[in-house]
């Protein structure tokens, strides 16, 4: 397909397979994948190094949010960057892993990170995927997708990934976490989850990835002429 110079963003409930279909419409459009998480990661590490978060969480929002001023946080060949130096294995360890979440809920963080995603959507031929992302981060993104599916068939596909890793999951327990967690993520008040007025809605309860394949491209297909 000779699709044009767009943004495609994907929001969306947890448990979706968001990010898994954001890779492979990358990979098939030779669009660039956007991780907001790796730059949160990116952001976390950071501040690990410089002393702005302590070993319980604390941050030193005003510390971290003026030395954000002159980081170079950036994609580049290897993955994630710090000015010329690759971090890409330093941001998948533990402790950046633990810490991430208070880093992820700073409000100026939250600023930063998306003025960056910003900036590499100027170059057009992007996809990205979360859960403000056509609303917050790309509102003006030329085609916008709002992903869900039935909770119990979330659930499942929840406790197949952890038994899959070795992680015994009781199902009514992954069905409760799914659902509080979709009430936090659509009302907290920085950047909620919620549906984009011109969000075209994705329910693939009961598609494979093939069927999703095979849909974007009908609508990039219908709404682009191409």
């Amino acid at each position: 397909m000779n699709i044009p110079d767009i943004i495609i963003a994907i929001d969306g409930y947890s448990s979706t397979g968001k990010s898994s279909f954001a890779k492979i419409i990358a990979n098939e459009f030779s669009f660039q994948y956007l991780d907001s998480g790796a730059l949160y990661r990116g952001v976390t590490l950071f501040a690990i190094e410089n002393g702005f978060i302590s070993d319980d969480c604390t941050i030193d929002v005003q510390g971290l949010d003026a030395a954000m001023e002159s980081l170079d946080l950036h994609f580049g060949q290897e993955g994630t960057y710090i000015g010329e130096r690759c971090i890409e294995k330093e941001i998948r360890s533990l402790e950046v892993a633990g810490k991430v979440s208070p880093i992820a809920t700073v409000a100026e963080v939250r600023d930063f990170v998306d003025r960056k995603l910003r900036e590499f959507g100027k170059r057009k031929r992007v996809v990205m995927d979360g859960r403000d992302i056509g609303t917050t981060v790309f509102p003006d993104a030329e085609l916008k997708i709002f992903m869900t599916a039935d909770p119990m068939i979330r659930a499942h596909r929840r406790a197949a990934e952890m038994e899959a890793k070795g992680v015994k999951a009781d199902l009514q327990e992954v069905l409760a976490n799914l659902q509080e967690r979709d009430r936090i993520d659509s009302t907290r008040e920085v950047s909620p989850l919620t549906q984009a007025p011109d969000a075209i809605v994705l329910d693939n309860s009961h598609m494979t990835i093939e069927d999703q394949m095979e849909w974007i491209k009908g609508v990039i297909s219908e709404r682009f002429g191409c």
